[in-house]
């Protein structure tokens, strides 16, 4: 018999495991996702990918702006008397009063090691962090945030290469692939989910544009984790004659120097630890990103130069 799903997604780590539990012949009774936004300038609207894969695969969506006190949305969902409504980023809190409109509730999968880093960036925090390890979680979606008991843990490694996109792009694949077995398991009725240790629950707080700036004082591993963490948006930036520089990849080397001093021809600059980053592709405000070579040829950026955290 088929089994009917919601699906609940809004960004491309969404995009992969709704593609993958259509092409494996689950029925998709409807997706949800947000509404569309509009770019800055507000010439242009932005659909989320979640609803451009939905009209690809000519899949029902719906993009209310809140499903909180919505009747028109709950008696939707209710009416559809799905078997399972699945939620991957999706970027509202769903309400109690929704999570027994299906037969098997409602389940997340959340880019975190459960109960660490539960909230908004999971994936951010871990790599910021330092963290050597970290996965997804599938779990049943409670009143409290991302609290509720947890069926499965699947993890992958870390390492000081790895940005945020790196990682979601591995941790999304991870889990198109997990939740078909996770899927059948649930509905007949052979998952078994565990409480969560609440007692050892950490928070990823979003990201907050003022974290990006650098400070030249840390040691190199954790301003190199900075610029990963952050990578692509909102980017790990420092200031220059006004304007913002935004570094998108470096690595860590051993030059010596004063914290924030520029130390070579190809920027390189020094850090707290006795050690520097070597700025790999970096972004001046407003311009394209560029290799550190084209980069150097129209900068007033030279060695002996004090890069201030301000």
């Amino acid at each position: 018999m088929s089994k009917k799903l919601i699906f609940m997604g809004t960004p491309m780590f969404a995009v992969p495991v709704l593609k993958s539990l259509y092409q494996n012949g689950y029925e998709i009774s409807v997706v949800y996702t947000q509404p569309p936004q509009k770019s800055h300038r507000g010439q242009k609207i932005n659909k989320s990918p979640i609803q451009g894969i939905a009209e690809t695969l000519n899949l029902s969506f719906r993009a209310p702006d809140t499903l909180k006190d919505n009747k028109v949305e709950f008696d939707f969902i209710k009416n559809l008397n799905a078997d399972l409504a699945i939620v991957v980023a999706y970027g509202q809190i769903i309400p109690k009063e929704y999570l027994g409109l299906t037969k098997k509730g409602f389940i997340n999968i959340h880019g975190s090691i459960l109960p660490k880093y539960r909230g908004a960036a999971p994936i951010q925090r871990s790599i910021m962090n330092l963290d050597n390890e970290t996965g997804i979680s599938i779990m049943k979606i409670e009143e409290k945030l991302d609290s509720g008991p947890i069926y499965k843990i699947y993890k992958i490694k870390i390492d000081n290469n790895n940005n945020a996109q790196d990682i979601s792009d591995r941790l999304s694949t991870l889990a198109a692939d997990k939740i078909l077995d996770n899927v059948d398991e649930i509905i007949d009725n052979k998952a078994k989910f565990i409480e969560q240790d609440h007692s050892k629950a950490t928070y990823a707080k979003k990201i907050n544009k003022s974290e990006s700036l650098i400070d030249w004082d840390l040691d190199a591993a954790k301003i190199l984790a900075k610029i990963n963490g952050l990578f692509p948006v909102p980017g790990a930036f420092f200031n220059f004659n006004g304007e913002r520089h935004k570094i998108l990849k470096a690595e860590i080397a051993n030059g010596r120097g004063k914290p924030g001093e520029v130390i070579s021809d190809k920027l390189e600059i020094a850090c707290g630890s006795n050690q520097s980053i070597k700025i790999l592709e970096i972004q001046r405000q407003g311009k394209r990103t560029q290799k550190i070579d084209e980069f150097m040829l129209g900068t007033r950026i030279r060695r002996g130069l004090i890069i201030s955290n301000v």
